[in-house]
């Protein structure tokens, strides 16, 4: 069982641009910044409509990582430009959005309906599913691992990523899937996941179809996964991009993400939009 609980950011912020690594003294500062920042139950707060401290995970036991980033390759920590094609499809995917919000479920985002949520990847990276989304950032994962498969089953919509340890190849190129096509193999103590042919509905960070993703898992302690991932999509991003930080053990237990179920959420934002289309037909 591991958790990825960090409230180091993706990205790098501006105000930390040029600089790649805390100190011990600025991570013990920045530390008790972001926890007070997303501390719910401070006295003066204000607000209806979402949950206090009492459901989220601020978590204190976070996985040992000074970085400023998870982005650690290009140096600036920075998601790397789009292409210009890809600038373009993201801007048609947004105007379309605008120009239908809810005509159907399909116009919704995937997690408006359930269907994929960037947290369960790949890549595997924290949310606020227990957490703060001001604050501290975990997702929950167990793995499993036997001769010829590691399975990772991951909390947050209840995904299972079954990868084959055997040298198969890839699934034919017609095949799309919401998580890609993983498979691994060892390279010494470190296991080395290639997962290819994405949907190009998943738009990881503008990602298309054709998104290569390489994935490093290393026990590094007992109690320590390093995880490194490498994004490779030349016909959406300008570079390659790497990020990399730690999962730790935890006795936590996972449970069942129902999201379909009372998902009134969705059901409520098609229903308006009909009642705003009745009363502009009046």
């Amino acid at each position: 069982m591991w958790s990825n609980a960090t409230i180091i950011p993706l990205e790098r912020p501006k105000d930390l641009a040029g600089k790649q690594t805390f100190t011990e003294a600025e991570y013990a500062d920045y530390q008790k910044t972001v926890f007070a920042r997303s501390d719910r139950d401070r006295p003066g707060q204000t607000g209806v409509g979402t949950y206090n401290g009492f459901w989220w995970d601020p978590d204190t036991k976070l996985a040992p990582n000074r970085h400023t980033s998870l982005i650690i390759d290009p140096p600036d920590g920075r998601v790397p430009p789009l292409t210009p094609a890809a600038s373009k499809r993201l801007e048609q995917r947004r105007a379309a959005a605008r120009e239908h919000p809810a005509d159907g479920p399909e116009d919704r985002p995937l997690m408006d309906r359930c269907l994929n949520f960037p947290t369960a990847g790949p890549p595997m990276l924290p949310s606020f599913y227990n957490g703060s989304p001001y604050g501290p950032l975990t997702e929950n994962y167990e793995i499993v691992q036997t001769r010829d498969y590691i399975a990772i089953l991951i909390e947050h919509n209840h995904e299972t990523r079954v990868i084959p340890l055997d040298g198969r190849p890839h699934l034919p190129s017609t095949v799309r899937l919401w998580l890609g096509d993983s498979r691994g193999h060892w390279e010494g103590d470190t296991v080395v996941i290639d997962t290819t042919n994405f949907s190009d509905k998943t738009n990881f960070k503008g990602a298309d179809e054709n998104l290569h993703l390489i994935e490093r898992l290393k026990r590094t302690s007992p109690t320590t996964l390093t995880y490194t991932f490498t994004v490779d999509d030349p016909t959406a991003f300008t570079a390659r991009w790497t990020g990399e930080y730690a999962f730790i053990s935890t006795k936590d237990t996972l449970f069942e993400y129902a999201c379909h179920e009372g998902n009134y959420g969705l059901a409520g934002v098609l229903a308006a939009a009909r009642a705003e289309e009745k009363k502009a037909t009046r």
